[in-house]
C-alpha cells in the first residue's frame, strides 16, 4: 500500500457515531429477530444508515412504507422517526403485532403536539418536508379548530396565515441548532405570544455531536462524515463545514472516499452521524491509516454521553 497520506494528521470528534436512541432501535430489531421465527415487517428504514439495512434485509427483515403490505397479525416495528396516529390506527385494525422502536425524544415531540392539539392551539413544526420524522409528527395532531404549519426556514414564516391567537412551535429532533435558534427568534418576533416546549426538542446526541465538529473545525483543512444521504443528522453535520467553506465529504464507507481529493490536506476531521455504526468508523480509520495518514491527539472536551433508553418489556 502506498503512503499517499503520510502526512496527513487525522483528528476524530467527540462524540460520534449511534446515539441512544438509534442504540434502541436497532436493539429492538435484533432483538425481535432473535426471539420470533415469523417475519419481522419494519415500517420505513428503522434508522438512516444504509449499512445497517442492508445487514437486516440479508437477515430477513422486511422494510416496508404501505402498511398493507403487512399481511394481518405479522410483526410490525414502527422506525425510530415515528408515525402517525392513523398508521398506528391501521396496526390496530390488521391485529398487528406492534414494537415502538420511535426514540423517546421524538415521542416527547409527539406529546407536546397532542398537548397543543387538545388546548386547540396552531402549532408551527420546523423541521424539513418529506421526512419521516416530520409525516409522524404532524399526523399527530387531531384539533377540531387548530392547524398545524411546517416551516422550513425563516423566510416561510411570513406565509403563516393564522389568526389564532393560541400558538405554540415545536421542532424536529435532528435539525441544526444554530439554524433554528434563528427561526425561532424570527417566530417569536412575529408571534410574542407564541408558547413552546420547556427544553429544547433538538436532541442531545444532534447537538453534543454538531458542538464536537465545530470544535475540531477550527483545525482541519477538510471533514469526513460517516453517514448516509438520507440522514438528518448527519447532513447537518457536513453544512457546519459547508458554512466555513471547508471541503466536506458525507461518506457510507471507505469505498466513497476519494484518496486524491484528500492526499493534500494538512489535517483532517472526522465524525459520524448518530445513526453511522462504530464499525464503519473504524473501517474508514483503518483505511486511512493504511494510506499513512495518522490519528492526533484532538485535545477537544470529550462530552460523556450516559443516556440509554430501555427496550420493550417483551423483548427484554
Amino acid at each position: 500500500m502506498n503512503k499517499e497520506l503520510e502526512n496527513v494528521n487525522l483528528i476524530l470528534a467527540n462524540p460520534r457515531g449511534f446515539c441512544a436512541g438509534v442504540e434502541r432501535a436497532v436493539d429492538i430489531v435484533n432483538r425481535a429477530l432473535t426471539l420470533f421465527d415469523e417475519p419481522i415487517y419494519v415500517k420505513h428504514e428503522v434508522v438512516h444508515n444504509k449499512y445497517v439495512i442492508q445487514d437486516m434485509k440479508k437477515r430477513g427483515v422486511t422494510f416496508i412504507e404501505d402498511i398493507d403490505d403487512v399481511p394481518k397479525g405479522s410483526i410490525l416495528i414502527f422506525s425510530a422517526h415515528g408515525v402517525s396516529i392513523d398508521i398506528k390506527n391501521k396496526a390496530e385494525e390488521k391485529k398487528l403485532k406492534i414494537f415502538d422502536a420511535t426514540c423517546p425524544l421524538v415521542t416527547k415531540v409527539h406529546m407536546e403536539v397532542h398537548k397543543y392539539a387538545s388546548e386547540n392551539r396552531d402549532v408551527i413544526l420546523i423541521g424539513h418536508k418529506g421526512h419521516p420524522e416530520i409525516e409522524g409528527t404532524m399526523g399527530q395532531y387531531i384539533s377540531h379548530t387548530g392547524t398545524i404549519y411546517l416551516v422550513e426556514n425563516e423566510n416561510q414564516i411570513d406565509n403563516i396565515t393564522t389568526k389564532n391567537k393560541k400558538i405554540a412551535y415545536v421542532t424536529q429532533t435532528t435539525l441544526s441548532v444554530d439554524d433554528t435558534k434563528k427561526i425561532i427568534n424570527k417566530i417569536k418576533k412575529r408571534f410574542p405570544k407564541i408558547i413552546g416546549p420547556s427544553k429544547d426538542d433538538i436532541c442531545y446526541a444532534t447537538q453534543n455531536r454538531q458542538d464536537a465538529v465545530k470544535e475540531i473545525l477550527k483545525s482541519c483543512d477538510c471533514l469526513i462524515v460517516v453517514g448516509s444521504k438520507n440522514s438528518s443528522n448527519s447532513r447537518r453535520l457536513t453544512e457546519l463545514a459547508e458554512k466555513r467553506n471547508i471541503p466536506t465529504y458525507l461518506v457510507d464507507n471507505k469505498y466513497d472516499l476519494e484518496i486524491n481529493k484528500i492526499k493534500r490536506m494538512n489535517t483532517i476531521g472526522i465524525t459520524a452521524g448518530a445513526s453511522a455504526p462504530e464499525i464503519l468508523i473504524n473501517e474508514i480509520l483503518q483505511y486511512l491509516e493504511d494510506f499513512g495518514a495518522s490519528i492526533t491527539n484532538s485535545n477537544t472536551k470529550l462530552i460523556q454521553e450516559n443516556i440509554t433508553f430501555t427496550l420493550p418489556k417483551e423483548l427484554r
